[in-house]
């Protein structure tokens, strides 16, 4: 006898959505725009995508603290922030994501993981396990998924990375932070973990073979009971798609893709943050100075010197606010070796005794 949910579950269609592009804004795009305007009620999607090396962070994470930005600027690889939550990752082609669509009553993210890693086993005769963090880990230790997630009304999505085959040397690059600056924030920060390929555990895994299993896995599970309905159920879905990112197919998907390609969506979303960076100082009390800035939509809001005790700069000690022509730049770290220089012009000065501490402005 059919249950009134297994009969629900088979008025869902499925289909299986395969992306052209390689570019990570276009692709962040066309994840947005099926978000926002595909009616998901009876028909559920599972998008697969590939990209071109680049950094991706969360929604609500900060640039500086995820990764070497300068360095991706110079070698080439795209920066981008989603517009869901999660932590960073480098990606390239040998990165599989998946994001899987449905109404928001029907989101479940334990069993699109579920669904993953019943194929890995099928296919491939590995054994993976889902965490605590809803993560895919394999031999115990290594995590070759990450998680990410959007719920709203009427929809949602759920978006997975797997890494089958990434160069993990410029991963390892690419993430890697700047050392010489602290930062205080209430951005989500990403957690490190140890990472490894699919293909380094089972050398048949490709990208290609994996979005196969996978893609078919997915047509021929029952969205509400998870179960494999074989031939038959495979038969009454929609299939393989291949799509092609474009406002031909989407009107209005290139208005997103220069948003997320934007500086404002890109760094003007960070969280407020301080940033600070210390100088050793050589003299009698051998103190350390410190130049902080406040960073608020990305934009240097407040500079601030911070002098220790028994040193003087310009007449002045304690905490200096600093009126710079810094303050209303785009924050990048090079604008500290612009503060740098201003203060090279004043001398520092140490005294014998510690000096009564002040907070006033001074002009660099």
């Amino acid at each position: 006898k059919t249950t009134a949910n297994e009969k629900s579950s088979q008025e869902i269609t499925k289909s299986v959505f395969i992306s052209q592009s390689r570019d990570i804004y276009t692709n962040l795009a066309l994840e947005d725009w099926l978000y926002k305007n595909f009616d998901f009620t009876n028909h559920h999607v599972m998008l697969l995508w590939r990209n071109n090396p680049c950094v991706v962070i969360g929604r609500h994470q900060n640039p500086w603290l995820e990764a070497d930005v300068e360095n991706l600027d110079r070698t080439g690889i795209e920066f981008a922030r989603r517009n869901s939550g999660g932590g960073t990752v480098y990606q390239d082609q040998g990165i599989l994501n998946i994001t899987f669509f449905a109404s928001r009553d029907r989101y479940n993210r334990k069993q699109n993981l579920e669904l993953i890693s019943r194929t890995l086993e099928k296919e491939w005769e590995l054994h993976p396990e889902i965490n605590k963090k809803e993560d895919i880990i394999l031999d115990n230790d290594f995590k070759v998924s990450g998680t990410s997630s959007k719920l709203g009304r009427p929809n949602s999505y759920h978006q997975c990375s797997l890494l089958v085959d990434v160069n993990k040397e410029q991963l390892c690059k690419s993430l890697k932070k700047e050392e010489q600056f602290s930062i205080m924030t209430t951005a989500t920060k990403s957690v490190p973990t140890s990472n490894e390929n699919l293909s380094d555990l089972n050398n048949g895994i490709t990208v290609d073979e994996l979005s196969a299993a996978i893609g078919w896995a997915y047509l021929r599970t029952s969205a509400i009971t998870q179960k494999d309905e074989g031939w038959s159920f495979l038969q009454k879905q929609r299939g393989f798609q291949m799509i092609n990112p474009t406002d031909e197919w989407f009107p209005g998907l290139e208005n997103i893709r220069i948003e997320f390609s934007s500086w404002d969506w890109k760094f003007g979303k960070t969280p407020k943050f301080n940033i600070y960076k210390n100088y050793e100082l050589s003299g009698p009390t051998h103190g350390v100075m410190r130049i902080g800035m406040l960073v608020e939509k990305g934009v240097v809001a407040e500079v601030l010197l911070y002098l220790p005790d028994g040193v003087t700069w310009g007449g002045l000690t304690g905490t200096v606010p600093l009126v710079s022509t810094v303050a209303g730049q785009k924050f990048t770290p090079a604008l500290f070796g612009q503060i740098e220089e201003a203060i090279r012009l004043q001398p520092i000065k140490f005294a014998e005794e510690p000096m009564k501490r002040i907070d006033i402005a001074a002009r660099v």
